[in-house]
């Protein structure tokens, strides 16, 4: 158990509304809320099951109305005067949390049943998040306000999480106020160090405050009992306690004592005295987690010992983390691999300054390198669940595995046999490893020699193309090799032609030899030959100006190709504006001067009979295998500037936005909300996570009944095409799975009331 004052992420009032008490508990992930009175008193409290129950009862289902319509008001509470031990025997298998009151009933507190998260401000800290990575700034301001707000920016500019500071109060902790004349030579040296490299208590305070601007979490090492107690008035989101003090018990039970998470270093420590330690911050209900440390300035490489964080771990049954004071960043990266959540490491603007902990702190550029290759790792551990095939693998299996195919002409009824079946290249259907499950079955269809067998051979069931009813109209993507075999019979709207770099040399009278009843939308390559990649955006005005020449190709095929669908006057062209980055996110104040060059180009391209739309993009956009960073045409905030400044549509990629709104931590349905007047082209697809797009619908995470709801309401009539990833694939069978299943989301308003009777 431990006890916690920090409750803001967990209480609403009770007047707010059901839909605001709902996104605390999606973001403060403990799936509870405690409502409070006006006057802070605790009324109620809110879980999932609380609002499901609810659901199910009500016959209209409104989320603006007050949260106390649903909240529960029978559940178990403490009092602040409660012993540890006594509230630690209210919890059961159910109960996982316990609110604390005051003789006024006002919530103060909330005890904890485990240990395996625990929270500084807003960063939560647990084994499932990403590291909290600290900049210890320590004293390397050398008794400077000044370089102490410059660290603070350079720390906030290089990824820190944190900014650390110490503070002491000389008088109390030694003896003879550290007078550095009765000392040895190496304390001497030390304590001269800190009496003059010291901040005074509002220095210190104006210097907290500035890392709370800076967009970080400020934390103190508090070195005795005055100065946690300074820090603990000011309202500190959490100690650091020293190596040196860790079998200081007096300071340990007062920092546990502010019910304010602690850090706390295991350096110059044996394991007993840490067990010790961590055995009276149990009794006391303190949220803590151990940091494994080897005290020692620089510390040798062969006494670090990351492997005893497991021992750590063992022994504090929560996170652990690791505090460096070798020279580099390696240890840190090989820590997080290791298991740490938490990593602390010193800073400084220059190793020469005047101070033992400058020689072992990182300079902003190399700390910054350290909180990349962090995250790089993070992202690379994963987890250990089932593998999939990742999005550049669903690419590169394309290109390079092997299908089974026939080896001659086959009739339907045939029963197949090993030499009539071949692996051959691309990897687009059966897996070589299927080759059993075909031999002694019948053919389900008649197959050239070379064809590709698809899972449908096998099970004698595929999708096919049907009258559907949509709110809106529809169509499917198409290139010009595979147009009339797709589009043959199917009841369609229009089609969206996806060009390659090479269709661009090829004339529209090589594939249509007469009108046709669609409608036409392109989709213009975001490749082009020799690996450029369209960027309108571009700083280089030799590769910007490249692709605006490619874009002009691009219009000048589609107004070709409108001889071809007469029913469409002016086309719309779908584009990748461009505005990626290789190795990281750009500065958010960079992008406009982008969205600039963008507009700037567009303005360049003579576009009389056509419209082209940006399409809305993800934050990790996977071109031909190879991952970037994204920037432009993500934010909704930003997609309305410019569609507002420069009279733009947009092409509204439902999986794009939602990878987007997934990464940032945005509501996908302000995001339609906010862009929906803007659409003038659907992609409807699915998607899961930050990087997997392109996934047929249903196999994601994205609710389509409610998108085809905001859809309905803010882009009514919008076309749509079903863009799923080698939907094309077994005559479009992924086009048509995807299309039945949209149907119900994307239905009329009076095909979905004979649904729903």
């Amino acid at each position: 158990m431990h006890i916690s004052k920090q409750i803001a992420a967990y209480t609403v009032y009770y007047e707010d509304s059901i839909q605001f008490a709902l996104q605390k508990i999606n973001k403060n992930t403990r799936r509870l809320v405690y409502c409070l009175s006006d006057s802070g008193t605790l009324e109620g409290i809110v879980t999932d099951g609380d609002f499901r129950r609810w659901v199910v009862n009500v016959h209209e289902i409104d989320l603006q109305k007050p949260v106390r319509e649903i909240a529960n008001t029978n559940f178990v509470r403490a009092r602040l005067d409660d012993n540890p031990q006594h509230i630690e025997a209210l919890f059961n298998s159910k109960i996982t949390s316990i609110p604390i009151i005051d003789e006024a009933g006002r919530l103060s507190a909330i005890a904890w049943r485990e240990q395996q998260t625990m929270r500084f401000g807003d960063k939560e800290i647990g084994d499932d998040k990403p590291a909290f990575l600290i900049a210890e700034i320590g004293n390397n301001h050398n008794g400077s306000l000044e370089l102490a707000k410059r660290l603070i920016e350079e720390a906030a500019e290089a990824g820190a999480d944190c900014a650390k500071f110490q503070m002491r109060d000389m008088n109390s902790i030694y003896v003879n106020g550290g007078d550095v004349g009765s000392e040895d030579l190496g304390a001497e040296y030390t304590l001269d160090l800190l009496r003059r490299f010291q901040l005074t208590a509002d220095e210190m305070f104006l210097a907290l405050d500035y890392t709370r601007q800076c967009g970080m979490v400020p934390l103190c090492t508090p070195w005795d009992l005055e100065s946690l107690s300074l820090l603990n008035d000011y309202g500190l989101e959490g100690f650091k306690i020293a190596s040196a003090d860790l079998t200081n018990h007096d300071l340990l039970q007062a920092a546990a004592r502010t019910s304010r998470p602690l850090l706390i270093s295991t350096g110059m420590s044996l394991e007993h005295e840490i067990q010790e330690s961590v055995g009276l911050l149990r009794r006391l209900g303190a949220s803590f987690a151990l940091l494994q440390c080897n005290s020692t300035y620089p510390a040798p490489m062969r006494d670090i010992n990351l492997a005893y964080m497991h021992r750590l771990k063992e022994i504090s049954q929560g996170v652990v983390g690791y505090s460096g004071h070798e020279r580099g960043y390696e240890v840190c990266i090989a820590a997080v691999a290791r298991g740490a959540r938490i990593i602390e490491k010193h800073f400084t603007l220059d190793r020469n300054m005047e101070g033992n902990d400058h020689r072992v702190s990182l300079l902003p550029d190399e700390f910054a390198s350290m909180v990349r290759a962090i995250r790089n790792v993070e992202e690379a551990i994963g987890s250990g669940s089932e593998r999939t095939i990742s999005q550049g693998e669903r690419l590169n299996r394309e290109v390079l595995a092997k299908s089974l195919v026939a080896a001659r002409d086959i009739r339907k009824g045939e029963t197949l046999d090993q030499i009539m079946i071949d692996a051959r290249s691309p990897g687009r259907g059966l897996q070589p490893s299927r080759l059993k499950d075909l031999i002694g079955t019948p053919a389900r269809r008649d197959l050239r020699a070379g064809e590709v067998f698809f899972e449908s051979d096998i099970l004698g069931e595929s999708v096919a193309p049907r009258k559907y009813h949509f709110d809106r109209p529809w169509g499917i993507p198409v290139r010009y090799h595979d147009f009339s075999a797709l589009t043959k019979n199917v009841p369609l709207n229009f089609v969206e032609i996806h060009f390659s770099y090479r269709d661009l040399d090829h004339e529209p009278s090589d594939y249509f030899d007469a009108p046709t009843r669609l409608g036409l939308v392109v989709h213009s390559p975001e490749l082009f030959s020799g690996d450029h990649v369209m960027d309108l955006s571009s700083r280089d005005q030799g590769y910007r100006s490249r692709s605006i020449h490619e874009l002009q190709r691009v219009v000048d095929r589609t107004r070709e190709l409108k001889r071809y669908f007469p029913e469409t006057s002016k086309p719309l062209i779908v584009i990748n504006a461009g505005g990626f980055t290789s190795d990281y996110f750009m500065p958010v104040d960079r992008r406009q001067e982008h969205y600039d060059r963008v507009a700037s180009s567009l303005a360049k391209v003579e576009a009389e009979g056509v419209e082209i739309i940006p399409q809305t993009m993800p934050p990790f956009p996977w071109h031909f295998g190879g991952q970037r960073y994204h920037n432009l045409f993500m934010d909704p905030k930003e997609i309305v500037d410019f569609c507002e400044a420069h009279g733009t549509r947009i092409c509204f990629d439902v999986s794009h936005s939602k990878l987007a709104c997934n990464f940032f931590g945005w509501s996908m349905q302000n995001f339609m909300q906010d862009v929906g007047s803007y659409i003038a082209h659907l992609h409807v697809v699915d998607a899961r996570g930050h990087h997997d797009e392109g996934l047929q619908i249903g196999d994601g995470e994205i609710d389509f009944e409610h998108v085809g709801n905001s859809l309905r309401e803010r882009a009514p009539k919008v076309p749509f095409v079903p863009e799923i990833w080698q939907g094309h694939k077994n005559g479009g069978e992924g086009f048509w799975l995807a299309l039945d299943r949209l149907e119900k989301a994307f239905a009329p308003h009076d095909v979905q009331r004979k649904q729903r009777t």
